[in-house]
């Protein structure tokens, strides 16, 4: 929060990296916090919380969708660096959340748009409520919320590890224009972990 404070008053400033600490790296990495968002170009995590090499363990994928290279990663994250924060980040005008609005589910964009598309239609169908004007950012934050579920209900590792009391995760908003980042409440894992075993 303070590194996204810092990008949104300054965000000409220099990321805080230099040789020495690259060089320290070259021996391990103890990331403070594991974050999932969006490829998006314009979504660069290190930037946005202002940090330095060695301090986020970056997962990426398009609308932020939970696919097993990605819980992989994940758990990696928290079972081998014992990171303990997880951040699902998604975005203002998330083209993958945008596309998926707007292409009906009969059409084809290709095997793995289509996926993709797939994968955040539930969080699309959850948001069709939503006053127009605030559907898309309704369905982004479904579908952050999507993910977060995703990582609990498919991942032994994560429910274990949550159980343990050794891992948190939260949601998060990025806006593209003021570069703020909106964090929701952490996420309990004892009550994710009791909906998973419901499901």
């Amino acid at each position: 929060k303070a590194g996204n404070a810092r990008f949104v008053a300054s965000p000409e400033d220099a990321l805080p990296i230099d040789a020495a600490k690259r060089t320290a790296l070259a021996q391990g990495q103890t990331p403070f916090a594991t974050v999932l968002s969006c490829a998006d170009s314009r979504v660069p995590p290190e930037v946005i919380f202002h940090t330095g090499l060695g301090d986020l363990f970056v997962v990426r994928a398009a609308g932020n969708v939970t696919d097993r290279a990605v819980l992989a990663s994940v758990e990696y994250a928290a079972e081998h660096l014992q990171v303990p924060l997880v951040v699902v980040m998604g975005h203002e005008s998330c083209g993958a959340v945008k596309a998926t609005m707007e292409t009906p589910a009969s059409k084809s964009l290709g095997p793995n748009l289509d996926y993709l598309l797939k994968a955040i239609r539930p969080s699309v169908a959850a948001a069709a409520s939503a006053p127009e004007a605030a559907r898309m950012r309704t369905a982004i934050l479904k579908n952050v919320e999507k993910s977060l579920n995703e990582l609990v209900d498919q991942s032994a590792a994560l429910r274990e590890l949550g159980r343990a009391g050794k891992i948190g995760l939260v949601g998060a908003y990025y806006e593209l224009a003021t570069g703020r980042v909106y964090f929701s409440e952490p996420v309990s894992l004892a009550s994710l972990v009791a909906e998973a075993a419901e499901r």
